[in-house]
């Protein structure tokens, strides 16, 4: 099914990094009949698809990659865009986080989140913590705990870290925040995000630069697509692929505050303007793939 399967992937800028393997979930035994591997479901949906693909994504930002793997496949892959649900217009949703935001400054506060399936340990929390305090970049930070986990956000976090950087600089939020109305608030300079898929095209989308922490799965190849777009950074970490604190508040300097990421935060803003512009013509042309199987369908 897949045509010259056996060639290198020919770009080599979107790899994994020497101690990334420990990220990647490892699979149930084989022999496990009710089980198959995430990549081979996709392949297997692949197969039996007739003509076409939908993909969540833009051809603007993946444009080489789709149309390698419909050579690849023989299927044409379709991007659909980001399908970002609207923000909420309910005024009483989270208005004490909205309230705090609009007393910031344009482009000044980084918003972090890790998803709602990965838990950080407590040694990660206090260095992404220590991160933020080195910065000296406004933040709203939500933190959530695995379902039955019974533990304090000020129990995980370092001793004295809520007294140093005061109400006024960092916003920390146990569970959930509406992601897309953050986002999309003008005090919003970047996005301290895991990199999991659906919030990498978020921030795009908002034109928000990203400031990578990949954690597992396709995160790490998404913060690597991020990078080589120019539309983020990639936090270093160690040599064992532990955070470093100082990484994380350098990370977050270049892209809110430095002279250096002005680049960054340029390219984000634009492509924010250009993925709002064509979200219409990706579904436009979306409906007429759809459409024009239908139309062969009756032909037949």
């Amino acid at each position: 099914m897949l045509k010259n399967s056996g060639e290198a992937f020919p770009y080599p800028e979107i790899h994994f990094r020497n101690f990334r393997s420990s990220m990647i979930r490892v699979p149930r035994e084989p022999s496990d009949d009710n089980f198959k591997r995430d990549d081979q479901c996709f392949i297997d949906s692949v197969k039996q698809s007739c003509d076409i693909v939908l993909i969540k994504t833009f051809r603007e930002i993946e444009g080489k990659y789709i149309d390698y793997f419909s050579a690849l496949s023989g299927k044409k892959l379709v991007p659909v865009g980001p399908l970002i649900e609207e923000q909420s217009t309910n005024e009483d949703e989270n208005i004490e986080i909205m309230k705090w935001l609009d007393m910031k400054k344009e482009s000044s506060t980084v918003f972090v989140s890790f998803g709602s399936e990965c838990f950080l340990t407590k040694e990660e929390i206090e260095e992404v913590a220590h991160g933020l305090e080195f910065s000296g970049v406004n933040f709203i930070w939500v933190v959530r705990f695995p379902m039955g986990e019974r533990v304090r956000v000020d129990e995980v976090l370092p001793k004295g870290f809520l007294e140093r950087v005061g109400e006024e600089r960092g916003l920390v939020v146990e569970g959930w925040a509406p992601q897309a109305k953050i986002l999309g608030h003008a005090s919003i300079g970047g996005f301290v995000s895991h990199c999991g898929w659906n919030s990498v095209l978020e921030s795009m989308s908002f034109g928000v630069p990203i400031i990578a922490l990949p954690m597992q799965l396709d995160q790490p190849l998404n913060a690597r697509l991020v990078e080589e777009v120019g539309l983020g950074v990639e936090v270093n970490r160690d040599e064992s692929g532990g955070l470093q604190r100082e990484e994380i508040a350098q990370g977050i300097r270049l892209v809110v505050l430095e002279k250096n990421g002005e680049g960054v935060r340029t390219k984000a803003r634009k492509c924010g303007d250009v993925m709002r512009l064509k979200r219409e013509e990706e579904i436009d042309g979306v409906v007429e793939e759809l459409l024009s199987i239908c139309r062969k369908g009756k032909r037949q």
